[in-house]
């Protein structure tokens, strides 16, 4: 059986694109990946998504997302996507429960937490290292914990761990944070939050667990340890496209190279959301780009069905050469 269209990805882009194309009836099937909802269902309140003047939890808006989609017949496979064949027609998407073949493809695989490099991250994950404080924050009442990064996922994530932890130590690598002002000023008043300015990890220790985090200012070279039973890192993210095998031209960050539509360089080939936006990782704008990513592909496979590949080939022109941060 061949699928009209193929998904892949799980979050407020993959499931955009399955609502709009659920509703022109081409049964879209999702391929969900390992985090079902995406990113959002790992944060704890989103405040910035219209229509919720209150905020809404990351995983109730993904559910309510997925239940929409699903209305509108969009079945969803808990599966990984581990290579793509975007070489023939009809192209095939191999996961672990083997290859499905498709007339389009939307790849809407997002990100994935960026690590910081140092020694102790990799052996002490789940033993103190977190990147979801969503996820592990109640394992840390009344202890201290350490949070990297300066950004809206970063502040957003130290204010809602100051619910369990006894104190929240800020590190940010500059002298100010980058986060929109109102979620500054709200961490920097909370007096569980103790920012930790110009300063950057070097090192994570413990044994069983992490016992502590080492610390250099970068503008005088000081070292020093910061006791901690848990370090939660917000440093960015990376492009999940790994697995695209490089079929799929991507620009010097590793994100595919798309124009608006969310058409990519291969006619029948979509992108949406995160992994073809170095720019803006927003869940509005992933919705819009998924919106995009549906409406062009139903309009794909209605051509395909009048003239055929062959003939979209010619017609089809994607993006050519797209310098890495310019829309296309």
């Amino acid at each position: 059986m061949v699928e009209k269209l193929v998904i892949i990805g799980s979050g407020p882009a993959a499931y955009t694109a399955a609502i709009y194309a659920g509703r022109a009836l081409l049964e879209p099937l999702l391929i969900a990946g390992s985090l079902l909802g995406g990113q959002p269902s790992l944060t704890a309140e989103i405040e910035n998504y219209p229509g919720f003047p209150r905020g809404i939890s990351g995983p109730e808006l993904m559910q309510a997302m997925l239940e929409q989609a699903e209305r509108f017949g969009a079945r969803v496979q808990l599966d990984e996507a581990t290579g793509v064949d975007f070489s023939r027609h009809p192209f095939s998407v191999i996961t672990s429960s083997g290859p499905i073949e498709a007339l389009a493809v939307i790849i809407a695989t997002g990100t994935t937490p960026r690590r910081l490099g140092v020694p102790g991250e990799s052996e002490f994950v789940g033993r103190g290292v977190s990147f979801c404080a969503t996820c592990d924050g109640f394992f840390y009442r009344g202890k201290e914990v350490v949070v990297v990064g300066g950004g809206n996922a970063a502040v957003v994530e130290a204010e809602f761990l100051t619910r369990f932890a006894s104190r929240v130590h800020l590190i940010h690598r500059r002298d100010q944070l980058r986060a929109e002002k109102v979620l500054q000023e709200r961490v920097l008043r909370n007096p569980k939050v103790v920012p930790i300015w110009n300063t950057v990890v070097t090192a994570i220790v413990g044994q069983d667990n992490v016992t502590a985090v080492r610390l250099r200012n970068v503008q005088t070279g000081e070292e020093s340890e910061v006791p901690a039973a848990g370090i939660f890192v917000y440093i960015g993210t990376e492009p999940n496209t790994a697995f695209l095998g490089g079929q799929v031209p991507l620009d010097a960050q590793g994100y595919i190279q798309a124009d608006q539509q969310g058409q990519t360089a291969i006619p029948g080939v979509f992108a949406a959301g995160d992994v073809q936006n170095p720019l803006l990782h927003q869940i509005a704008t992933a919705v819009g780009s998924g919106a995009a990513a549906g409406m062009t592909a139903e309009r794909f496979l209605a051509e395909l069905a009048s003239v055929g590949y062959a003939e979209l080939r010619l017609r089809v022109r994607g993006p050519s050469v797209v310098e890495p941060g310019t829309p296309a």
